[in-house]
């Protein structure tokens, strides 16, 4: 009960405060609004810095998968192509007994 009525005395003097003291409310306000701006643009700047690293490692992370995926298919069709190698010898060598 007493958290209300604190709440309640609260809003009282801070509405009599805000009319007694109208004018340096609006000082305060001109004065500290190209302030809140001006960190706004500079946490915005921040954040877009962030978010276009963000893109570019993962973007860097999506060609090396790739790459990796390139590299494992190029090493099956080697061993494929080692063994016709091998298949293409052997047959070689049973052409030359038979002759």
């Amino acid at each position: 009960m007493s958290l209300l009525i604190g709440g309640v005395a609260a809003i009282v003097f801070g509405l009599l405060g805000l009319i007694i003291w109208w004018s340096d409310f609006i000082s305060i306000v001109k004065g500290g609004v190209p302030i809140l701006m001006l960190l706004g643009g500079i946490l915005a700047v921040y954040i877009g810095f962030d978010e276009i690293q963000d893109k570019l490692r993962e973007e860097r992370q999506k060609q090396e998968e790739s790459l990796a995926k390139a590299k494992e298919e190029i090493e099956i069709v080697r061993a494929q192509a080692e063994q016709y190698r091998e298949e293409l010898e052997k047959l070689k060598e049973e052409t030359k007994k038979k002759e």
